[in-house]
């Protein structure tokens, strides 16, 4: 089934552990597990990449500094978080991730690369230019404080790779300048893709919700 974006507040417990990370896979596939839970078929409200504790313990505390420097300049009027699409699919619409892998492509100066490739789009119709494409994403993972943290997310679109860090540094800097209120960020969405006409509509308060 086609789905668009649902309203995160809360991590619900049946989600892999932040506690358990042990490895420079670990925290990456916590992260997909939402990911995952977040656009099945059965999503349910309660869910965010970026709730209070797993800010602390999936993430750096450089990422977590700069997502709580971002969130205080919300998409929307009213609160919630600074994204206005899905930071790991990078877009607003999409099926349930299929096909996921999570592994290790290297590390270099203490930072792990663990890829991650999926398909969002097997729900559309047979013969669409987009039903097989594969999304990739990368993590850069290092330790900190004795165990693997996320430092910064890279999503791959069209063979140029992003920072999420710096999106975040940099709505904080356009947000304390006041040059969000001139672009509102609900009008720039990465990576998305047309809206089918079968998707449901988008809530006042995407993914990303936070404090």
């Amino acid at each position: 089934m086609f789905r668009r974006l649902a309203t995160l507040i809360l991590f619900g417990s049946t989600l892999a552990s932040p506690a358990l990370a042990a490895g420079p896979e670990d925290p990456v596939i916590a992260v997909m597990d939402v990911a995952k839970a977040l656009w099945s078929d059965t999503a349910t409200e309660g869910m965010d990449y970026f709730e209070p504790s797993r800010l602390d313990t999936l993430y750096s505390k450089a990422f977590a500094q700069a997502y709580r420097e971002a969130a205080k300049y919300p998409i929307y009027d009213e609160g919630g978080g600074p994204f206005g699409y899905d930071v790991i699919t990078n877009g607003q619409d999409g099926c349930p991730l299929k096909d996921v892998t999570i592994s290790k492509a290297g590390e270099k100066a203490g930072v792990t690369d663990v890829k991650v490739t999926f398909k969002l789009w097997t729900c559309v119709e047979d013969g669409s230019a987009v039903k097989d494409e594969v999304s990739e994403v990368h993590f850069d993972v290092i330790e900190e404080n004795g165990r693997p943290v996320i430092a910064d997310i890279h999503r791959l679109t069209e063979g140029t790779s992003d920072s999420l860090l710096k999106e975040m540094q940099d709505i904080a800097k356009e947000g304390a300048s006041g040059a969000n209120d001139a672009v509102p960020q609900a009008e720039i969405v990465p990576g998305d893709k047309p809206a089918d006409p079968n998707a449901k509509p988008l809530p006042e308060n995407p993914l990303g919700v936070g404090n």
